[in-house]
């Protein structure tokens, strides 16, 4: 029994003895960095090498994923990061391949919307009604398929999607063949200074977990909009952005209160991460030439669109949900603070807007109507409002 105790006593030590990683120390409610799990010398990464399987009538088929470690390389008094190959020593290796090949799937949903889903396991998740979309994705048959010498060929009106086989690259055009946006492969990297870990996923080594990392192009003079509420510089180009609830306290930081995993590109095209785990997105912020999306998830779902932002705009909100025009009483004055906390509180605000005839359609009532303060419960306070209805 004593030595039961001992071991166990033993091994606790040895875990509280661990350190902690940058995500374990953030403190509750602070964004979260996927970007920082992609430095993690613990995990185990796979890099998208090649097309191994794949059926043109349906464009699905399987990615294999180079299984690889990191180290570091000093070149110019600069050190760099570099993959080497990693063998295999998972246990038991019946149930692990040395480079796993794993789903992938092209679904084209209208001629100017396209959705591209990668697994990092061979489990395939279940169905289910995502409360991100408000209706199932269409299906288009207008894209026209040709093969040629390098892959895959797919074209409608408004756009084209090539899907090289060896080594594996996707590359999104407009109608007119302009190169919109690819993937980045290890041979893009055209220096000893700068090497950009292309399209990959992780395992962690902490939990066993995956998280995703598509890796895309940005070319010059691109910008990016979008991400939702945020108050840094409206071209997000350069930026490094975490999609991730919490309360800034004012618009003299990065933090954002309503992220969306939405961007569009003055190039012609926009994407919608499909996700509603903790996203990090590089425009370049750390290369100028590479634009890399961090999920916190362990697949890919990435709606892509071609267009106009317009054009773009009207796809996502056809699968998202497009927004009702509110009253008339939204757009006025609204007079608010935190908080008023009865219902004679609010008359007397009312009174003074009269009195001063200043002009007002809403006085907002934040969080002081319930009965105990930060416990919302949806029933106005019987104490404090009489007649709330009224």
């Amino acid at each position: 029994m004593r030595k039961h105790l001992f071991t166990t006593l033993l091994l606790v030590a040895v875990i509280c003895a661990q350190p902690l990683s940058s995500q374990q120390k953030r403190l509750l409610g602070d964004p979260v960095d996927v970007s920082l799990d992609f430095k993690d010398f613990h995990n185990t990464f796979f890099f998208a090498d090649k097309l191994a399987t794949f059926d043109p009538a349906t464009a699905k088929g399987t990615i294999s994923w180079k299984r690889s470690s990191l180290y570091t390389r000093q070149a110019f008094d600069v050190n760099t990061i570099l993959p080497q190959d990693l063998t295999m020593l998972d246990f038991p290796g019946a149930a692990y391949q040395q480079n796993p090949e794993l789903s992938f799937t092209v679904d084209f949903i209208t001629p100017r919307t396209l959705r591209i889903r990668m697994l990092t396991t061979p489990v395939q998740p279940k169905p289910f009604d995502s409360p991100m979309l408000v209706k199932e994705p269409g299906v288009d048959t207008s894209w026209k398929y040709t093969k040629s010498k390098t892959g895959h060929i797919y074209q409608s009106a408004f756009g084209k999607l090539l899907i090289e086989e060896n080594p594996f690259r996707i590359m999104l055009m407009d109608a007119t063949g302009k190169l919109l946006t690819d993937t980045r492969r290890w041979k893009d990297n055209d220096s000893t200074q700068v090497k950009i870990l292309p399209f990959n996923f992780i395992k962690k080594g902490v939990d066993n977990s995956r998280e995703i990392n598509p890796v895309f192009s940005l070319s010059p003079n691109e910008k990016i909009f979008g991400c939702g509420e945020s108050f840094t510089k409206l071209d997000k180009r350069g930026q490094k952005i975490n999609l991730f609830v919490t309360d800034p306290q004012g618009p003299e930081t990065d933090m954002m209160y309503k992220p969306i995993p939405f961007f569009m590109s003055n190039r012609g095209y926009g994407m919608f991460m499909h996700t509603s785990a903790p996203v990090t997105c590089d425009f370049g912020n750390t290369y100028v030439g590479a634009n890399k999306l961090f999920m916190g998830d362990e697949s890919l779902d990435l709606f892509v669109f071609i267009g106009e932002p317009k054009d773009i705009l009207n796809e996502y909100t056809e699968i998202t949900g497009k927004a009702s025009m509110p009253p008339l009483w939204s757009f006025g004055t609204w007079m608010s603070r935190i908080t008023y906390f009865e219902q004679k509180e609010g008359y007397e605000v009312a009174a003074k807007l009269r009195e001063n005839k200043i002009p007002a359609d809403v006085i907002h009532f934040d969080t002081g109507w319930f009965e105990t303060d930060w416990q919302c419960d949806y029933k106005f306070s019987p104490s404090r409002f009489s007649d709330p209805q009224r």
